[in-house]
């Protein structure tokens, strides 16, 4: 009788001992998932941002994104994590950096300036990507359409006031005969503000030379050939030229030519003056765009190209002493003065 109590007893400790074994396992398991729900939160939403050079209208769009996510609650080091890397201007350097953000399998990708934007949509058809100064997505051949997108990209377009820029020429310059287009011959983005620029030109009865660069040790050459040719020089929006505006206003200037540019940080640099949108404010409206999609799931795919309305007047006034031009007082009004 002692025996089989013994037995029986030693029964139920064995089935004790399993039972412990399985909720072991279980709270092992379980404290896996929830350290796993936690390191989400605490920062596996990987974000990467990759800009194609350091100047200040893509140094200011990324900053806007920035803050925009954090508006919307997503704080870098906190809810999300932003592996920020920029390429120095060079497109084998956005290739490499594209390439680890997906090993490193981000959740989100923004991309800063068209061979960016290219060189992530070129390796992932599944990651969101999110662009920002990208003058025109679907001619760089990032999405089906502007209008509805059909891939894994969307954000927003830099298209500035090409008309008024070109007509802000013959504002300062009233008598100007022949511009020259300086652009980056590679860049889509150039590519396509040009062709607009040269229709006003062409409008306005003003002939022009194309001035094209390759690469920025090429671009003081190329403006000082300019020189005795040409009554004012117009850039758009290019990351190579931007990146270069002391450079060309270090040749410009001093032969008392006027230098139109595409945006407000590339007067500041030293270009004379134009009629520019709010890289900023551009950047800050992708980052908007970006918490739709970690919030609220929504797909790129289905999120038309978005656009900043108008443009501001920025004029550069010791360029303008510099060069020794007299500003129309409509443009002083526009500046407050």
């Amino acid at each position: 009788m002692i025996l089989g109590f013994l037995s029986k007893r030693g029964g139920i400790m064995k089935r004790n001992i399993s039972r412990m074994l399985f909720l072991g396992i279980i709270l092992v398991s379980m404290s896996g998932f929830f350290l796993s729900c936690a390191n989400k939160k605490d920062g596996k939403i990987k974000i990467g941002a990759l800009q194609l050079v350091e100047h200040v209208a893509l140094d200011a769009a990324y900053a806007g994104f920035v803050d925009a996510l954090a508006e919307e609650g997503y704080v870098d080091g906190e809810s999300i994590k932003i592996d920020f890397q920029n390429a120095q201007g060079e497109q084998a350097n956005c290739q490499t950096i594209a390439q680890k953000f997906i090993n490193d399998k981000s959740d989100l990708i923004l991309a800063i300036a068209t061979p960016a934007a290219q060189a992530v949509a070129n390796l992932t058809e599944t990651i969101p990507i999110l662009i920002t100064a990208v003058t025109d997505p679907e001619s760089a051949m990032l999405v089906k359409s502007n209008e509805m997108p059909g891939t894994n990209v969307t954000g927003t377009s830099d298209l500035t006031p090409v008309a008024a820029q070109i007509a802000l020429i013959k504002k300062l310059v009233p008598e100007v005969k022949t511009i020259g287009f300086l652009y980056n011959s590679s860049e889509q983005n150039s590519k396509f503000q040009i062709d607009l620029a040269k229709k006003e030109a062409d409008a306005l009865g003003i002939s022009y030379l194309d001035a094209t660069v390759s690469s920025s040790n090429e671009i003081q050459q190329v403006v000082q050939s300019l020189v005795g040719k040409v009554d004012a020089v117009y850039s758009p929006t290019d990351n190579m030229i931007a990146a270069g505006i002391p450079t060309v206003a270090g040749v410009l200037n001093p032969a008392k030519i006027p230098f139109i540019v595409g945006e407000e940080g590339m007067v500041q640099a030293g270009g004379l003056a134009t009629y520019g949108i709010n890289y900023y404010a551009l950047g800050k409206q992708t980052g908007k765009m970006a918490a739709e999609i970690l919030r609220d799931g929504k797909k790129p795919a289905t999120m038309p190209i978005q656009y900043l309305q108008g443009g501001d007047f920025a004029l550069n006034e010791a360029s303008a002493k510099e060069i020794g031009i007299i500003i129309p007082e409509e443009l002083l009004l526009e500046l407050g003065k």
